[in-house]
């Protein structure tokens, strides 16, 4: 028993005719698949014997579809676009970009300025993932990572840097009406101290007094830093961050820098790409887009 497959037509011949059934007209038809009209000819006459048909009509100065020719055009160009269809599907869409950040990052500083990036290219599908685990740029297919550090993060991966690390004290402002403003390390026993898992406090206390953290101070700790952005609006305590991760907080009032000094960090938060990006034009555009909204943002501090 033959296989069902060996009973088609050739496939080379079904396309020959979509492209004559929709020119009606074998030079026209020729043109488009750049052969000569007498090879256009010649595929349809052996199609039809082959389906034992009449598909076309050869009238004296055109051509016409019989009705059995209409009714297989609809199903053969239908059959085409299921073959294109699943050919895209195969393919990586060249306008996808997966972006990996931590958490905190995603909610305190990308999404708020997601919609600006939208209005202008709304035709990239960014695709966020967020996690405090370190991506992979294969094996995730990660085409770009926003890292905090020093370079070099790896060999075949180029960086540029996206903002310096700026660290802030920050507290509610019913908070610090209530309690009164830190002035001195002992004034920090009043409060509780909103640790997140970089635990800078005992580096700020030392960088700001000179001294120690005292060991009597409150503590809540927290595993991310937007955890300890929250408990801070929420009036819970003193928190530490980087300043671009609390100023949209500052600007709305939810926050007040506690003292005036921003401590820097010799790490800073990078953009990093493999060299051998796959679609080089849309990783740029990204690129050039979050350095813009870091820059604009330096200007507004």
């Amino acid at each position: 028993m033959s296989e069902p497959s060996e009973r088609l037509p050739s496939l080379n011949a079904l396309r020959v005719f979509e492209v004559v059934a929709r020119h009606l007209n074998f030079r026209r038809a020729a043109e488009e698949l750049g052969v000569t009209q007498g090879a256009v000819a010649q595929q349809i006459r052996g199609l039809e014997a082959d389906l034992e048909i009449r598909l076309f009509e050869r009238l004296p100065r055109s051509l016409a579809l019989t009705d059995a020719g209409r009714g297989y055009q609809a199903s053969i160009r239908r059959a085409f676009e299921l073959i294109a269809e699943a050919t895209r599907a195969l393919r990586p869409e060249p306008l996808h970009l997966t972006i990996s950040v931590t958490p905190t990052f995603a909610s305190k500083w990308l999404i708020p300025r997601l919609p600006d990036f939208t209005a202008a290219w709304p035709h990239i599908d960014l695709r966020v993932l967020a996690t405090e685990r370190l991506s992979s740029f294969h094996t995730d297919a990660v085409d770009l990572a926003v890292r905090f550090g020093q370079p070099p993060f790896g060999p075949g991966l180029e960086t540029r840097l996206l903002f310096e690390q700026g660290i802030v004290a920050v507290a509610s402002p019913d908070l610090l009406e209530r309690l009164g403003r830190p002035a001195t390390l002992a004034d920090l026993q009043r409060f509780a101290l909103l640790h997140d898992a970089h635990n800078a406090w005992p580096w700020f206390c030392q960088q700001v007094f000179g001294q120690a953290l005292p060991v009597a101070a409150q503590n809540l700790r927290f595993n991310q830093t937007s955890l300890a952005i929250d408990a801070a609006v929420a009036g819970q305590g003193l928190a530490l961050a980087s300043r671009v991760f609390v100023q949209a907080d500052i600007d709305a009032g939810r926050l007040l820098r506690v003292f005036d000094k921003v401590l820097r960090a010799d790490a800073g938060f990078y953009l990093v790409a493999p060299r051998k990006a796959r679609n080089e034009a849309t990783l740029a555009l990204v690129q050039d887009w979050l350095l813009a909204q870091a820059a604009k943002g330096a200007h507004e501090y």
